[in-house]
């Protein structure tokens, strides 16, 4: 698209400047911890989790403490090496291109901590351990005292908390491309913003210019067209395709206009309006974010509606359910670059493990409390060193204790953190499998993967090794029309 900037230009944040209010959520760090990256001396792990003996762990500042400030970027910021948007808005002062993971959660660069190996095996959220003599294993402490939980079983009614027996977490993440209002690329959208008008000027719509100037462009760049258009010719580009176009062709366009941040506050609330909930729908757009991004949705969604987005949906849910998404919206997961940490990922294997079956006097919802609040490093972690130790597997563990919404929530982290990809491609053919297509749900996943051209490659990739054929092909069978070549407009 012509007009926008060299490469390293950006319009959000300026270099040096603050992350907009509301960034990281208040609560962070928690009350009562050290500042970011500064464990108190001689207090690691936090005083009073286990008492300090000479030669049991490292001095301030060696082993676990979490790494220098700038080592590890924030998660969720990207263009990824050779990424489609990094011409566009890569931020200046930031790591050199390829030192930081892509939107969305997905793996580190191979090499550093949290990456899967090649092949899409998953990969450790956390270090295999201390140097040998350092500190006891795992199994052999904390010794037992008053107040503390044998044996590494929490006792009756105990529920793990957030960030149970780790070091301060890591820097918290910035919201993905699209998720700060006024946020949009730099340059000229004009041509875009003309072709736009002229195209639905006058007597019928040319809906194949809609399509080529709409499904290309990413989150920022969009911004700009839509605010060039309402500018420069003073109208309202969402309107202008809600009156001049219809049927699904108009859901698809008004998904790409809005954007990502926009497009999940509509969302959210179609899931929840009328009768009964579009559970997966909610699932898609609340499930396995960032707690930037998540608290820029609820942000959003208070300021379009007038209401909370917490109150709105818990009124939709009920029971288990609720009090599921009432951490899920809480926005207090572990940061992607939390250090890693050893002794929580054993207190997570052990409590899980009792929760579904080892041990009766654990509560069932110490299963989600644990998974809500860890990120997708650990969480891919978790599922692996789980697998190695207790059979079945965690996915199967959790499918056969848990059912209904509960259930497809906690299989949803499991799968989205342990093989991103595949998760999407999954969810993609679930909307065209068996009679009939859920061309809304399709629609919507399609638009919000796009949003992540990186990611989107790897879905199509995924889809082609799962199912012998190519993602364009199918959504080509299940679909006709204009709705169909928008859609593969933005898949090609």
């Amino acid at each position: 698209m012509a007009g926008y900037p060299p490469p390293g230009q950006y319009a959000y944040p300026p270099q040096g400047g603050a992350p907009p209010q509301g960034y990281p959520p208040q609560s962070y760090p928690p009350q009562g911890q050290p500042p970011q990256g500064q464990p108190p001396h001689g207090q690691y792990p936090p005083q009073g989790q286990y008492p300090p003996q000479h030669g049991q762990y490292p001095p301030q500042g060696q082993h676990g403490a979490p790494p220098p400030q700038g080592q590890y970027p924030p998660h969720g910021q990207y263009p990824p090496p050779g990424g489609a948007q990094a011409q566009y808005y890569a931020p200046q002062g930031q790591p050199p291109q390829g030192q930081y993971p892509p939107q969305g959660g997905h793996p580190p660069p191979q090499g550093q901590y949290g990456a899967p190996p090649p092949g899409g095996a998953p990969g450790y959220g956390y270090q295999q351990g201390p140097p040998q003599g350092q500190y006891p294993p795992a199994q052999g402490y904390p010794p037992p005292q008053q107040g503390y939980p044998p044996q590494g079983y929490p006792p009756q009614g105990y529920a793990p908390q957030p960030g149970y027996g780790a070091p301060p977490a890591g820097p918290p993440a910035q919201p993905s491309p699209g998720y700060v209002p006024g946020q949009m690329a730099h340059g000229d959208a004009g041509r875009e913003a003309d072709a736009l008008r002229k195209a639905m000027k006058g007597f019928g719509t040319d809906e194949l210019t809609l399509i080529e100037v709409l499904a290309k462009p990413d989150a920022l760049q969009m911004a700009l067209i839509s605010h060039t258009f309402n500018t420069r010719h003073k109208r309202d580009l969402e309107k202008d395709i809600e009156k001049e176009c219809g049927g699904k062709f108009e859901y698809v366009m008004l998904a790409l206009v809005r954007g990502p941040l926009m497009q999940d506050v509509r969302a959210v609330n179609k899931a929840i309006k009328g009768a009964g909930t579009n559970e997966k729908l909610l699932n898609d757009v609340l499930v396995s974010r960032s707690n930037a991004d998540m608290n820029a949705i609820k942000a959003a969604y208070k300021k379009t509606f007038g209401k909370t987005m917490e109150s709105d949906v818990r009124d939709d849910l009920s029971m288990q359910t609720e009090q599921l998404f009432n951490l899920i919206m809480a926005a207090t997961r572990a940061e992607e670059s939390a250090p890693p940490n050893q002794y929580q990922l054993d207190q997570d294997i052990a409590s899980l493990y009792g929760a579904m079956g080892g041990n009766t006097g654990i509560p069932k919802n110490t299963v989600w409390q644990i998974i809500t609040q860890r990120s997708d490093n650990q969480i891919r972690a978790l599922s692996d060193a789980f697998n190695k130790k207790h059979s079945p597997s965690l996915s199967v563990q959790v499918t056969s204790h848990f059912s209904g919404h509960v259930r497809d929530v906690l299989i949803h982290m499991i799968s989205k953190a342990v093989r991103p990809a595949l998760h999407d491609a999954l969810a993609l053919e679930d909307t065209m499998a068996g009679l009939g297509t859920n061309e809304c749900l399709l629609i919507e996943r399609i638009v919000r993967m796009h949003w992540n051209k990186p990611h989107m490659e790897q879905v199509k990739d995924a889809y082609m090794k799962k199912y012998g054929k190519p993602l364009r092909t199918r959504v080509a069978g299940e679909t006709s029309g204009d709705l169909e070549k928008a859609l593969l407009a933005i898949l090609q």
